[in-house]
């Protein structure tokens, strides 16, 4: 200590301190209302800086207060060196969480803008933030005067004994970025895998996708598996989909008069029933001359893939319920068999119109 402490000085430092605690508190105030304005545009963006800044700006201006504070005190010069140490340090630390929180923050609005879904593709939010506080970490030795070029060859030698012990780790890392990057899988799709697993995607991390089935249940599967399947995406490259009914009639039918009436009733559940996509043009095609009945095939439109069970439903009841009264018939399977007992061979058409009514065959 160069000189006596004198009742100045503690006046002094506690003006300093002072003005910190109020500078901070003012400031804190002004980010709440900023936040509160933030909300109210369509960006999310600034939510997530103000969101930063409300962490940053109070710890800044406290430690602004504290370096002060130290300043005007006759403290000797090492330890005026290890207090502004223990500032600067604070204050890179409060920088760097907030650095992260932020372009963590914007990389998770990118993700989410681009793949035009509510999920979150945490992987590259994982990593930006890893990267962010690792690069703050080495700026805080940095400030404490410890050497990083010895950490950063240790790492680099550690790093491939992590990596050849990891392998399966880094590969499902790895195959996640490249799903992402191709833009093959992103949250919000509908998949189905070859080995029969189907549903959303909820999230795409660094080690594995998670998809969540249609009875709500969640399916792990591990990014290296996913990159390597047979897969259907449902949702790309749009997200509007086309559905096939089959249908059949009776040979009696006048096929005309089935297509028209099936029309109406396509157009009837198309404007009404949601999901539906109205703009999207239908259409019935006959294709087989069958056992029991000629059938054909309607193709709709549906606006995604959990729309067409609801289209299904409704469909085929309103088709059946108009059918009935057009009077058109869909018939139910026959299958015409010979009975043969002994020399006695029934007659084939017999046993058909008994077994088609439903009634018991006597000899």
């Amino acid at each position: 200590m160069n000189r006596a402490l004198t009742v100045h000085d503690l006046v002094l430092a506690g003006i300093a301190l002072a003005a910190g605690l109020l500078l901070a508190f003012l400031s804190r105030g002004m980010l709440r209302w900023l936040a509160r304005h933030a909300k109210r545009t369509r960006w999310s963006g600034d939510d997530v800086i103000v969101d930063a800044l409300r962490t940053v700006v109070p710890w800044a201006a406290l430690a602004g207060g504290a370096a002060a504070a130290a300043a005007v005190l006759p403290l000797t010069r090492t330890v005026q060196h290890h207090t502004n140490q223990c500032l600067q340090v604070l204050l890179i630390f409060a920088v760097t969480v907030s650095a992260a929180r932020v372009i963590a923050g914007l990389v998770q609005s990118v993700t989410q803008s681009r793949s035009g879904v509510a999920g979150s593709a945490t992987i590259f939010v994982n990593i930006t933030r890893v990267l962010v506080l690792a690069i703050g970490f080495l700026v805080m030795l940095q400030a404490l005067g410890i050497s990083i070029a010895p950490l950063l060859t240790a790492l680099g030698v550690g790093g491939l004994a992590v990596a050849l012990a990891l392998q399966d780790t880094l590969a499902n890392l790895f195959a996640g970025i490249h799903i992402l990057a191709s833009k093959t899988v992103q949250p919000g799709d509908y998949i189905q895998l070859s080995s029969g697993e189907e549903g959303y995607v909820v999230d795409i991390n660094w080690r594995q996708t998670t998809v969540r089935q249609l009875s709500n249940n969640l399916v792990v599967i591990p990014n290296g598996q996913l990159a390597k399947t047979n897969m259907t995406n449902y949702t790309r490259p749009e997200q509007q989909l086309t559905i096939l009914v089959q249908v059949g009639v009776g040979y009696d039918s006048d096929l005309d008069h089935v297509e028209r009436v099936t029309h109406e009733v396509i157009a009837e559940t198309m404007t009404e029933i949601t999901g539906a996509v109205p703009d999207h043009e239908p259409a019935i095609r006959f294709h087989t001359f069958g056992d029991s009945r000629i059938g054909f095939t309607v193709i709709l439109g549906v606006g995604e893939f959990s729309d067409q069970f609801r289209i299904k439903h409704e469909f085929i009841k309103r088709l059946h319920r108009r059918y009935r009264e057009e009077g058109i018939r869909i018939p139910a399977p026959a299958r015409t068999v010979a009975l043969q007992q002994g020399a006695v061979v029934i007659p084939q058409q017999r046993v058909t119109d008994e077994m088609s009514a439903g009634l018991p065959h006597t000899d």
